[in-house]
């Protein structure tokens, strides 16, 4: 099989990339290596999983944009049988900046993808990371209750596929994502193609370079383990699903393998791997065996206190379930940071 990831040298997509590598498929990986620039950051970040995947013969690497039809078909080369959209603007923060950049990223580089996939090749099953963020501030209607050191549901268990998606908030970020999306919809329904729009909750895990604005697991530990400043936005209570990254690869290969036309699905770590910015915060003081100075600041827009995905679509469906536990993810993330505490 030959795949296209772009973003592949993002956390997800050099995950994704490594998988299908080692199972001796050809894998092509697009990427523009601009996180770093994106986040304010003097640092490399993304350049270190893209000199990681060297070390796989089978995979190609492509320096491009996927807003460029150009960059994309130079990526597509004759054809591939699949293609994972990693490539995005994941900042909240940043779109509240810089909307129209997050736009041309998420909405329009989706749309470039999407056209050429159809001309170049149309069998192609085709994955979009999508995001929690579609359901915008809808979530925020569910009734919570306040516990010591989380939020939590009071009479829903967690989001499905039907929460709705218009008449709310979303912030920039949320409604480019939300474009994309149903783009990705779309062009199955009109055109026929093979598309999925995996609705992920926080994802992290190893190779990840998280900032204040994204990735807020692997900022916790690179912070607390620098010594970086640390804030928290709003009281820490709020509660995500977290999922370990090679748990998202394992549904990316389910749908991509299986027999499914298309699709939209949550995708996450579900009710048994929930964790606040509090717990996560106490993990990480009892891994690095100190106390961890943090500040607090206001909430910061549409930041859902309570997310939870019902992923029992994806594992009805797709015949799919994490496997990796927080506390086993946490560690495995930990322990790759300080081995490489010199990238951060």
């Amino acid at each position: 099989m030959r795949i296209l990831i772009t973003g592949g040298a993002g956390m997800v997509g050099s995950h994704a990339a490594e998988r299908f590598a080692q199972q001796g498929d050809e894998v092509v990986v697009l990427d523009n290596l601009m996180r770093s620039k994106l986040f304010g950051s003097s640092k490399e970040s993304v350049e270190y999983n893209w000199t990681y995947l060297e070390r796989y013969p089978n995979v190609s690497r492509i320096r491009g944009d996927v807003r460029s039809e150009e960059d994309v078909r130079r990526a597509l080369g004759s054809g591939v049988d699949a293609v994972i959209h990693a490539a995005g603007q994941p900042g909240v923060g940043l779109s509240m900046r810089l909307p129209k950049e997050d736009f041309s990223i998420n909405a329009q580089g989706t749309l470039t993808l999407l056209e050429c996939v159809r001309d170049v090749s149309p069998k192609a099953a085709l994955v979009f990371c999508s995001t929690n963020k579609v359901y915008g501030e809808n979530v925020e209607r569910l009734r919570l209750r306040k516990k010591k050191t989380r939020y939590e549901y009071a009479g829903t268990r967690a989001i499905d596929e039907t929460m709705p998606i218009d008449r709310t908030g979303h912030t920039p970020y949320g409604a480019s994502k939300y474009v994309a999306d149903l783009y990705v919809q779309e062009y199955a329904h009109s055109y026929g193609m093979r598309t999925a729009a995996f609705r992920m909750s926080c994802i992290y895990g190893t190779r990840q370079f998280g900032f204040e604005d994204q990735g807020w697991v692997a900022w916790f530990v690179i912070a607390a383990m620098k010594g970086f400043p640390l804030t928290i936005y709003g009281d820490g209570r709020q509660v995500r699903d977290v999922l370990f990254v090679t748990d998202l690869v394992a549904a990316f290969e389910r749908f991509i393998r299986g027999g499914r036309r298309s699709g939209v699905y949550n995708i996450g770590g579900g009710g048994k791997n929930t964790l606040s910015l509090l717990e996560l915060l106490k993990m990480l003081e009892e891994r690095l065996s100190k106390k961890i100075p943090v500040s607090f600041a206001d909430w910061r827009p549409s930041d859902q206190k309570v997310y939870i995905s019902d992923i029992s679509k994806a594992r009805r469906e797709l015949g799919w379930s994490p496997r990796v536990r927080v506390g086993e993810g946490v560690d495995h993330l930990v322990e790759w940071a300080r081995r490489h505490a010199d990238l951060f």
